[in-house]
């Protein structure tokens, strides 16, 4: 049994077994929820600070163009999604508690960085560079955060639990978009910070900021976080494994389905957000981008715990079919809304990215429902008529898969974040116009929608869930 809810390893924890998750083991897993969240809310806010950084850069001296602006970007995403090929299989051979601590701590090398270098315009756009790809750090933990938090709860409060992690979590994306307007304006932390650099605005007069703070703001919380990580997280024994026992994963067919599908909400979420800014400065110029692209992030995290919880009380697959009808209906209405040879309809192009944000965030949640019962059922089918013994073995098997997977499939949907403002900058630069890469965006959801309804949704599905 368990040795006091401080213990730092779990030698015994079975969340399907109601009488022990309701005497210890539910207050345990939401302990270690509550503190992922606010790790994983950081992670994401670095993440994304290049999202708002990159738009100030030319007012501040910086001699970049609009594609190397795209790729400052863009450059997060492609680190953060490779990295989380490798941080999928993490938490199962160093442990959740001491992985979350580590992955954690390691945000402040970009956080830092950054502040430093946005204060000197002469900065190299390869120093730039490599800053935004550090800022990869801080995606790569969210396939650890995941899988992790996995382990914790039982299969029917998988889909809110999971869902409350990254809805939270991504918080971080909008939030780094609302405050940063605000804590430039200010000299928050005095001669500590650094000289304000000096501006003109929109009306022509000059003002002071100090965008690095846009950085700083963020590493007193990161110390605090990957403090509160050590002392208040725990490790599942059952859940050690080597990479060689979680890369089974590769051979399942499921594993590919899911990161396709996983794919195509992600890919929106973080992919939208890291362009979203870029994307209204270069279609309406006339309208300040940062006073409006923070509202696409916070919508899109807030409705994940609701894609989850939807998805615990109706099945997965029957809300990520629906979801991504209702994506592919909002690419078009984007593409009615945007300027076609006049000035467009920024309200209505607004409205309808604000319903894409919506339904990411409830396809987030509930693909991840998907996979724990994916891949439970899959390994229970297979130890049918041959014992406990085995069945319990099905259960363990299918938690430690799953975790991997979706771990894996938040690495393989990461690429998205990096793929959609490429999109945008290449569609701009070629025809002048971002209608290019929203085409090629709604034939991908299509094939979403055929591919959760054949294996998933339909009647007699292969692997209904």
């Amino acid at each position: 049994m368990i040795s006091g809810k401080s213990a730092r390893v779990l030698k015994v924890w079975l969340p399907e077994d109601k009488a022990f998750w309701q005497e210890q083991g539910k207050a345990i897993a939401t302990l270690n929820l509550w503190i992922s969240i606010p790790a994983l809310f950081l992670a994401f806010a670095v993440w994304q600070l290049w999202s708002v950084v990159a738009v100030s850069l030319p007012s501040l001296g910086f001699r970049y163009s609009t594609n190397q602006l795209f790729w400052l970007a863009a450059a997060p995403a492609l680190s953060g999604a490779t990295l989380r090929i490798f941080y999928s299989f993490m938490v199962p051979i160093f442990g959740g508690r001491l992985w979350t601590t580590a992955s954690t701590a390691s945000l402040l090398v970009p956080a830092i960085g950054i502040g430093f270098a946005v204060q000197d315009p002469d900065t190299p756009y390869s120093t730039m560079l490599a800053l935004a790809l550090l800022c990869g750090l801080g995606g790569g933990n969210f396939s650890s955060s995941m899988s992790n938090i996995s382990f914790f709860f039982p299969k029917e409060r998988k889909g809110s639990a999971l869902g409350l992690n990254a809805g939270l979590g991504n918080l971080g994306v909008s939030s780094v978009q609302f405050l940063t307007p605000l804590v430039v304006t200010m000299g928050i932390f005095g001669v500590l910070g650094g000289d304000p650099q000096t501006i003109v605005n929109k009306a022509g007069q000059t003002q002071q900021v100090w965008t690095q703070n846009a950085a700083f703001i963020w590493v007193p919380f990161i110390a605090l976080a990957s403090f509160a990580a050590w002392v208040g997280m725990n490790d599942i024994a059952s859940a050690k494994a080597s990479f060689a026992e979680q890369s089974v994963i590769f051979r399942r067919k499921h594993n590919w389905l899911m990161c396709w599908l996983y794919l195509g909400t992600v890919v929106s979420f973080i992919g939208y957000a890291a362009g979203f800014p870029l994307l209204i400065k270069s279609e309406f110029p006339d309208v300040n981008a940062l006073q409006y692209a923070w509202l696409g992030p916070l919508v899109g995290a807030l409705s994940r715990p609701f894609g989850g919880w939807l998805a615990d009380k109706m099945g997965g697959a029957v809300v990520t079919l629906w979801n991504f009808v209702v994506m592919a209906g909002a690419v078009v209405g984007v593409l009615a809304f945007l300027p076609h040879g006049g000035s467009g309809n920024f309200a209505g192009f607004l409205s309808m990215f604000l319903v894409l944000f919506v339904t990411t965030g409830i396809g987030n949640g509930s693909t991840f429902r998907m996979i724990p019962v994916i891949f439970l059922t899959e390994r229970q089918r297979e130890a049918v008529g041959k014992g406990p013994q085995a069945e319990a073995q099905a259960v363990r098997d299918g938690a430690r898969e799953a975790a991997a997977v979706l771990g894996f499939s938040a690495a393989m949907g990461a690429y998205g974040g990096f793929f959609i403002p490429k999109s945008y900058g290449t569609s701009i630069s070629l025809t002048g116009s971002a209608e290019g890469a929203l085409y090629l965006f709604l034939v991908f959801y299509v094939t979403c929608i055929l591919v959760t309804w054949w294996f998933y949704a339909r009647k007699n599905a292969p692997m209904p869930c």
